[in-house]
């Protein structure tokens, strides 16, 4: 009884911790479901794409590459692109996955997001202990109705205000991601990472289908893992010094 009211505990709080990214994401739903309304998509489609691709940016992509007639292929292959970041973060949570069965990991991995993420590292840092699987279906969960909901209200909004996919509401979700990164900065690495991480992102902006966003994840966790070798090598050289 202790366990399990353990669990509901830590889905709760997840539930709880994700609120201000899920108030960030909604209007970046919203803005989603105006521009499919927008390019002549069907609200079902807008909603299907929303429960089955689930990954934010790419459905813009995918959007914009169906309404120009792209093949079906070329759009798979772009958002799978796009989303190849989140192999990172699922390599950088296998020590938590060892003890998790093969039928929970898959809808686990399904709703792997930036967001979840970030917070269920940042509280597995923090408090080792709490019932993984729990905490992270918490956050994964309300994250994915969420989103799926707003983009269909987003459909119905967009077709009364045509205007609203101008007004910019998706740097809500920017503003709220960045201050969950900044917080879990605390080492030279780190801080190495976000800085060339950020100037890839300047100069590979205007690259298309947003494979600059790959760039710039990649030579910043690339940065930051030199940087950590480097000073893992240098700690063994201060101590011998310190010692003659």
């Amino acid at each position: 009884m202790f366990i399990h009211k353990n669990i509901r505990n830590d889905a709760i709080t997840s539930i709880v911790q994700s609120i201000p990214l899920v108030f960030a994401a909604t209007p970046f739903a919203i803005v989603y479901g105006a521009l499919g309304e927008s390019l002549g998509m069907s609200f079902w489609l807008i909603i299907a794409i929303s429960m089955l691709v689930f990954a934010g940016a790419s459905q813009f992509i995918a959007l914009t590459l169906l309404a120009a007639g792209t093949p079906i292929g070329i759009i798979i292959f772009t958002v799978f692109l796009v989303n190849i970041r989140h192999m990172l973060y699922a390599i950088s949570l296998v020590p938590q996955f060892k003890q998790v069965s093969s039928w929970v990991r898959i809808p686990m991995a399904y709703t792997l997001t930036d967001e979840t993420f970030a917070i269920v590292t940042n509280k597995m840092q923090q408090q080792p202990n709490t019932h993984f699987v729990a905490f992270y279906l918490g956050s994964a969960l309300f994250m994915y109705c969420n989103w799926a909901l707003w983009s269909g209200i987003g459909f119905y909004v967009g077709s009364e205000f045509s205007g609203l996919k101008e007004l910019g509401l998706e740097i809500a979700m920017v503003v709220a991601f960045a201050g969950i990164v900044v917080s879990q900065l605390k080492n030279l690495s780190h801080y190495a990472c976000l800085l060339v991480a950020g100037i890839a992102a300047v100069i590979s902006i205007d690259w298309p289908h947003q494979s600059g966003l790959l760039f710039s994840a990649f030579a910043g966790i690339a940065t930051g893992l030199v940087v950590e070798y480097q000073q893992g090598n240098d700690q063994p050289d201060k101590k011998g010094e310190h010692h003659a």
